[in-house]
């Protein structure tokens, strides 16, 4: 029996949870983890050296706020974190209202796209590290291969979904096509692209974390932990630079969220969502 039967048969619609409820049931999640970590710990259970208790993770991880060098590490990976979303901000949003607005380009370019997608960006750290080096130049480059798509796809969407009537009455009153994108178009779709920057956000983290591990040279949160990785009962420090990186999805997620609910209330309120 679904819950759209239930709620007819009650006679009563089901109401979505509110922001307070969201985060009260994301609390609870979180102290569930936290508990079964700590008893997996303190038990024995799990080799102390592997998984230590919870709140030994948390103590380090306040510790190393006050970690100069631990610190800059962390500055190094949200500068390319920052340097890497913006430009794919600036380069898959064009590329975007181009191909969702002039189908013959969209058409013409549909294979590449198809073919580019799908490459897992770890999977050009070598050749990104023989052509770029070590240093920032290479995850930033990583970083705006990987967050292009979500933009990209998330634009295109926006366009196709933009009413036809607006459009029409502009081009009624003579209006060219580049004034209709602009007037039109792009308004419409700016929810859609806010939404696809929110899933880069996370997404540029991620690499600009993985790579840092994977490539194992420059400087960096992921090679903190990489680094910790390497030494011995060494967990500890892993498990807290986790946390940072957790820590730091978590912020950068609620940031764009709020700011996306408050620039684009009106589309938020036609959907009836509370997200």
């Amino acid at each position: 029996m679904t819950t759209q039967t239930v709620s007819a048969r009650s006679g009563r619609a089901a109401r979505p949870l509110t922001r307070t409820g969201r985060w009260a049931r994301g609390a609870v999640g979180v102290a569930a983890l936290f508990a079964a970590s700590e008893l997996l710990g303190r038990a024995g259970i799990v080799d102390r050296s592997y998984l230590p208790p919870a709140s030994s993770v948390v103590t380090r991880a306040v510790e190393l706020a006050g970690d100069t060098l631990f610190l800059q590490y962390l500055a190094d990976t949200l500068t390319a974190w920052a340097a890497g979303l913006g430009l794919a901000i600036a380069v898959a949003v064009p590329l975007g209202l181009l191909l969702g607005s002039v189908p013959a380009v969209n058409a013409a370019t549909r294979a590449i796209v198809e073919f580019l997608r799908p490459i897992p960006s770890v999977a050009l750290i070598p050749l990104a590290g023989l052509l770029l080096g070590s240093g920032l130049e290479m995850k930033v480059a990583l970083i705006v291969y990987a967050a292009t798509w979500p933009i990209l796809f998330n634009t295109m969407y926006g366009l196709a979904e933009v009413d036809p009537a607006g459009k029409d009455t502009l081009r009624v009153f003579g209006f060219g096509r580049l004034e209709i994108l602009l007037r039109v178009s792009l308004p419409s779709a700016a929810p859609f692209i806010a939404t696809g920057v929110r899933l880069a956000a996370a997404v540029a983290l991620i690499l600009a974390v993985g790579t840092e591990i994977i490539s194992g040279f420059g400087d960096g949160l992921g090679i903190f932990i990489a680094q910790a990785y390497s030494v011995p009962d060494g967990a500890r420090d892993v498990l807290a630079g986790t946390v940072w990186a957790g820590a730091l999805g978590l912020v950068i997620d609620a940031a764009l969220g709020g700011t996306q609910r408050r620039m684009f209330r009106w589309h938020h309120v036609r959907q009836g969502g509370t997200t």
